[in-house]
């Protein structure tokens, strides 16, 4: 029996500082990207079809989610909005936030953002890692900061508090440490 691969939320603060510093090496663009992923918790498929006037002096992201047709509004904290002040110096209200280099304003696809941060991820040592990481890595985080499920729950929209905590792989987190303390 395959087991198919899951891909992981990033659980150590070293590991994200070293993928935010060589997305940087690769450019400001792909650092955005992942930056937005990991400090509001949307989807890939969301985050690529922002263009600047959702984001730009903003305190939050209003839009209407792809998968679940939802209304979501995802709060810009006060780092965020400078680092997005930053990046979008001089770029079109119309332009997307993550455009392609294929073509006239037209977004990246979901295949070359996997690539971006598959790229950089191998670069430093990381596997299990996909496009959902960045949804996952705000998740993991938000619950070990705040510890509690129903709240993070609501931001992502998910049905109980059982599939949160198994999509930001606390649940294996919890099994393993049960298990590093037992032995007979």
């Amino acid at each position: 029996m395959e087991i198919t691969k899951k891909v992981q939320p990033i659980r150590d603060k070293e590991m994200i500082e070293k993928m935010k510093n060589e997305l940087l090496k690769r450019g400001y663009r792909d650092y955005m990207l992942f930056v937005i992923g990991i400090n509001t918790g949307l989807r890939i498929s969301d985050i690529l079809k922002l263009k600047v006037s959702d984001v730009k002096d903003r305190s939050h992201i209003i839009l209407n989610e792809k998968k679940t047709g939802k209304s979501k509004k995802a709060r810009i904290n006060e780092q965020l909005n400078r680092d997005i002040d930053g990046y979008v110096q001089g770029m079109p209200l119309q332009a997307y936030l993550f455009e392609s280099q294929r073509g006239a304003n037209n977004p990246i696809t979901r295949v070359q953002a996997y690539r971006i941060l598959n790229a950089a991820a191998k670069e430093i040592g990381l596997d299990e890692i996909g496009t959902h990481t960045l949804r996952k890595t705000f998740g993991y985080w938000h619950y070990k900061q705040y510890k509690d499920v129903a709240l993070l729950q609501k931001l992502f929209n998910h049905s109980s508090p059982s599939i949160t905590l198994e999509y930001i792989g606390s649940n294996q987190d919890i099994m393993d440490q049960t298990i590093d303390n037992f032995y007979i």
